[in-house]
């Protein structure tokens, strides 16, 4: 329906039985199964994409391009690029994004804000097929 190109692999796991408390930087693709205590950046010089599965749950920041959300997130998020908000996303705080794709069941518990530094905003509605 929405045509992309994918430029980002995953380069890192962080499994389901996986617990991390503190500050956690990347590179490249990253996805999370686990939970975060503490903030995820992505290094801001390089394209990165970062995937929250259902079973994630991040307590902090989220930062980076490409952000899949379709797990719990107890912070802001800032996406450069483009942010997908999955049916069971649930995000407790401020949101700042370039483009935004949100499905039917996703909750935001916060202010959606385009960033002002990229020229338009856009925001993709996408069909339930439920």
């Amino acid at each position: 329906m929405f045509s992309r190109k994918v430029k980002n692999t995953i380069d890192s796991l962080i499994g389901s039985a996986t617990k991390i408390e503190g500050d956690l930087h990347f590179k490249g693709g990253l996805r999370i199964d686990g939970h975060i205590c503490g903030n995820v950046i992505a290094d801001t010089e390089s394209s990165s994409m970062l995937i929250i599965s259902e079973q994630a749950i991040i307590d902090g920041e989220v930062r980076a391009a490409h952000v899949v959300v379709n797990g719990v997130i107890n912070g802001p998020v800032i996406s450069t690029e483009l942010l997908e908000l999955q049916p069971k996303a649930r995000i407790s705080g401020d949101v700042h994004y370039k483009t935004l794709e949100m499905l039917s069941g996703a909750l935001v518990s916060g202010k959606l804000t385009h960033d002002a530094e990229q020229e338009h905003a856009v925001l993709k509605l996408a069909a339930s097929n439920a």
